[in-house]
């Protein structure tokens, strides 16, 4: 190997491998997009329509949110599917890159609920394939007992956070100087430059990027097909029928994912492609997919419960200015970018004497705890009365517990992830994801800005005894994930 060789071979994104840096930048817009439609949706769903929005009740909206949430985080299952039987994560994280723009396209160009339909569906199931990809390939980039790997995944956490960090301000500000589907049109925009930008460095990615792990006979492609058909075909019949609402929207998202989570689980561990060691790794993830539903039903009540309290009981006046509601949304990516940074660096540094996963999931989830506690000490005030600092300090706490368990968890489905399943497992993380942000949608409807405390000690305090039980099964999880931390 000659020398100009050697330097663009040891050339780095940070102390981590270059390819980290385009991954980065994709992730960075997408989230641009997604958080800042997300930012202005629930209010969109329960305004007036003299204010610009549907005018739905509150519970409907925050349901809608809620499933929708969850639908993003479901598709990942058949994101990671296409990529590791029929075309690899690199070229699913492309297509669904461009489905994702063409949903919120639709959200900004479409009139009312024709939009809202045709635009979530679309950025639902491009979510979800972007996602699992975009997180299979990071891990793709270090060798097995790397110790980078962890920061690496905070490094691409950053990312997510600077796009959820502007993309909630500049929507907000133009959901509120000139209208909802011109918010919807920035985010449009974002995606597009996201596209671009991954456009350009596709080609650096390693050539795993495009592997194909468990290759899908040709033969049933068809099968698949007729089945995708039937299910599609079965829930617009729901739909027409009655059964599935945008009131129990949340709810049945919820069954939905468990029934899908079980069988997933099922699926692996019978599976005679992957060795006993494997095996006993996918056990130990069980109680981890739990704790991670856990923490996520409460973390995702950002865009739920959150956006509620913030346009309702949060005083958002600044020296003489309202600030938008969506604001309240790039609070807690601040955050992550300020330590993200911090824990990256404290993982590094401790390598392998720092905590391990189940420890970590642990402390995350009792955080998330304490913070929906937080919300005590400012309950009972009247409406817009909740001082701006306490609810800042409240999502510092949100971002802590983030931080100690998200990016771990990224992290840690693709430690423990078979080889024949290795998209796949990541897939399962985000069904955790998944089934946590439709709970979260689910019990929105128990939120009364009226009558909050029991809601919000009920939510923090079971979150503090799960996560004191996992601290103490910690030790018997560790040993069953077989020598990874």
């Amino acid at each position: 190997m000659n020398t100009a060789t050697e330097q663009r071979a040891e050339r780095t994104f940070l102390g981590h491998p270059r390819p980290l840096a385009n991954l980065f930048g994709v992730e960075m817009w997408e989230r641009f997009s997604f958080y800042g439609m997300q930012g202005i949706l629930t209010i969109y769903l329960y305004y007036s329509a003299s204010a610009g929005g549907l005018g739905l009740p509150q519970a409907t909206a925050t349901s809608i949110v809620g499933a929708y949430g969850g639908l993003v985080y479901l598709s990942t299952v058949v994101g990671a599917w296409i990529a590791d039987r029929v075309a690899g994560s690199e070229r699913v994280l492309f297509a669904s890159a461009l489905l994702i723009m063409f949903g919120h396209v639709s959200l900004a160009l479409l009139p009312g609920f024709l939009g809202v339909g045709v635009g979530l569906g679309a950025i639902a199931l491009g979510s979800g394939g972007l996602k699992a990809n975009a997180t299979s390939i990071v891990g793709s980039l270090y060798e097995p007992g790397d110790d980078r790997r962890d920061a690496g995944f905070s490094l691409f956490y950053l990312g997510v956070n600077l796009g959820a960090f502007a993309g909630p301000l500049l929507t907000g500000l133009a959901q509120t100087k000139l209208g909802f589907h011109y918010g919807f049109g920035l985010a449009a925009i974002g995606m597009a430059a996201g596209l671009i930008q991954y456009a350009f460095g596709r080609k650096r990615l390693p050539v795993t990027a495009n592997a194909i792990p468990d290759p899908l006979p040709r033969e049933n492609l068809w099968r698949i097909a007729a089945a995708s058909v039937f299910v599609l075909g079965s829930v617009v019949a729901l739909v027409l029928l009655g059964v599935i609402k945008a009131a129990n929207l949340a709810t049945v998202t919820v069954i939905v994912i468990i029934v899908v989570s079980v069988g997933y689980f099922t699926l692996i561990l019978s599976s005679r492609r992957i060795t006993p060691i494997e095996r006993r790794r996918v056990v130990a993830f069980i109680p981890m997919f739990l704790t991670s539903f856990v923490f996520f039903s409460l973390f995702q009540q950002q865009f739920t419960v959150v956006s509620v309290y913030a346009d309702k009981r949060l005083d958002r006046s600044l020296f003489g200015w309202e600030m938008p509601v969506s604001w309240v949304n790039s609070i807690n990516p601040v955050f992550v970018i300020v330590f993200a940074g911090v824990f990256a660096a404290l993982w590094t540094r401790l390598g392998p004497r720092q905590p391990s996963s189940p420890v970590k999931f642990a402390l995350g989830t009792i955080v998330m705890g304490l913070a929906f506690l937080g919300f005590l000490t400012v309950s009972g005030g009247g409406a817009n009365s909740t001082p701006l600092l306490a609810l800042v300090l409240i999502l510092l706490l949100f971002t802590i517990a983030e931080l100690l368990l998200s990016p771990v968890g990224l992290s840690l489905s693709t430690k423990l992830a078979p080889k024949a399943f290795r998209t796949q497992m990541v897939a399962l993380n985000f069904l955790s994801i998944a089934l946590g942000t439709a709970t979260a949608g689910a019990l929105a409807k128990f939120y009364n800005a009226e009558a909050e405390a029991a809601y919000f000690t009920t939510i923090g305090g079971g979150a503090i005894v799960f996560g004191f039980l996992i601290l103490l099964a910690s030790p018997a999880v560790r040993r069953l994930m077989g020598g990874v931390r």
